[in-house]
């Protein structure tokens, strides 16, 4: 069984730094990308980074190019995101996600399959 567990959030100012971890255990072959995704209430689940778990290649929101970064420590079984230049339109509910679906490589949410809980990051001006 997938378990995810988010950590890392927090409340920060505009134009500071976050590093959101995930750590993962139940993955098997089958699972081939991991990511990142945000949800503010009301609105709808929206990606944010993705990266294929046996090459490394990721793909970003353009909200968020050149500020965050998806990695991913394989032998740990650990998932993070930095975020940096934070703004105050990047304050969410951020959830891990891993898919088993092949076609996983996109920032949809319905090509993901399992979730973790979440964790809050709210960015004040």
């Amino acid at each position: 069984q997938v378990q995810l567990v988010e950590s890392g959030g927090g409340s920060v100012q505009a134009g500071g730094s976050l590093r959101l971890s995930c750590a993962a255990s139940g993955l098997t072959y089958e699972h081939n990308c991991m990511g990142w995704f945000r949800q503010v209430p009301g609105q709808e689940r929206e990606g944010v980074a993705v990266i294929i778990i046996h090459e490394g290649n990721t793909k970003y929101a353009d909200s968020v190019k050149g500020r965050f970064a998806i990695s991913q420590d394989n032998a740990n079984n650990m998932l993070y995101l930095q975020m940096n230049s934070l703004k105050p339109e990047d304050t969410a509910m951020y959830y891990c996600a891993t898919s088993s679906r092949v076609l996983c490589y996109a920032l949809s949410r319905d090509r993901y399959t399992d979730w973790g809980q979440g964790t809050q990051v709210t960015v004040s001006s």
